[in-house]
């Protein structure tokens, strides 16, 4: 079992920045596949960001390129989220997920483990 954290949310108006951590405990001696994923009201859970489970690879979706960039600290088995340029429509639940799959790892279906989530609300 893997458990994740997340912390960083909070209101920020419109332009501003925000880092989400995403701290993992448990059975981390695996890799694992790391992904963010956020849920307004109302919508579906979305793809934001991804590491492969190498590491060698990110992946955006086209709503946040350019603005959001996802980095890990392999030593403190942490996953970021740096969140810049925001828009009220970034508003949401932001979460973390871990899982074993090398493939489809822009749908939620592919992760196994999640966190609990963090709210983000940008204002106008």
């Amino acid at each position: 079992q893997v458990q994740l954290v997340e912390s960083g949310g909070g209101l920020v108006q419109a332009g501003g920045s925000l880092r989400l951590s995403c701290a993992a405990s448990g059975r981390t001696s695996g890799t694992y596949a790391m992904g963010w994923f956020r849920q307004a009201p109302g919508k579906e859970r979305e793809f934001v960001a991804r590491f492969s489970r190498s590491g060698s690879s990110t992946d955006y979706a086209d709503s946040v390129k350019g603005r959001f960039t996802i980095s890990r600290d392999n030593a403190k088995n942490t996953v970021y989220l740096q969140m810049n340029s925001l828009k009220p429509e970034d508003t949401a639940v932001y979460y973390c997920a871990a899982g074993t799959t090398i493939v489809g790892l822009t749908s939620p279906v592919a992760y196994d483990y999640w966190g609990q989530g963090t709210q983000v609300t940008v204002s106008s």
